[in-house]
């Protein structure tokens, strides 16, 4: 993987979020977000990240964002990291994966919405995406409800490593 330049990697401001591309520095980030049963419970596979699990997924962040310059960013509030949140491309789907994880003490407060907003715009003004979709597991109602709140619409349903998935889709184009 060639080393990127995290100076001219793109960022983007909501109101509140400061959305900045991952480094290998997030690593503990990853690693407390991850390690928090209540958030994992919501993934295909609920199992916890450790240090080296972390490692390993910010390493597959890195080299997308090597790949296709655009990627996963760490969500800033108030000078703190409390998420991430990424368009990505996955081979299987059609379109851009959007995806957004939050630390549980700041559920409820809009900034899941806030992320999608942004990152939608990013995808449609940036990027010329022509279509986005989330996977998520059926029992996560709330975030069922913000990928709605932006448009989506379901499309099918999914197995992912054992676990069944909703896959929600939006046209922006």
């Amino acid at each position: 993987m060639n080393a990127l330049d995290f100076q001219n990697l793109p960022e983007f401001r909501t109101l509140r979020l400061r959305c900045r591309p991952v480094q290998a520095a997030d690593t503990p980030f990853y690693a407390d977000l991850f390690s928090r049963q209540e958030l994992v419970a919501h993934r295909p596979d609920p199992t916890p990240f450790d240090e080296a699990r972390s490692a390993t997924s910010v390493g597959k962040d890195i080299a997308h964002w090597a790949r296709h310059g655009f990627g996963r960013w760490a969500l800033i509030h108030a000078g703190r990291t409390v998420g991430l949140g990424g368009l990505t491309v996955k081979y299987q789907h059609q379109g851009l994966n959007l995806s957004y994880h939050l630390m549980p003490d700041l559920w409820g407060q809009g900034l899941a919405s806030e992320f999608v907003r942004g990152a939608l715009d990013y995808a449609r003004d940036d990027l010329g995406a022509e279509e986005v979709y989330g996977l998520v597991r059926p029992s996560n109602t709330a975030s069922i409800r913000v990928l709605e709140k932006a448009g989506f619409a379901f499309q099918a349903e999914h197995m992912m490593g054992g676990a069944p998935m909703q896959e929600l889709r939006l046209k922006l184009r």
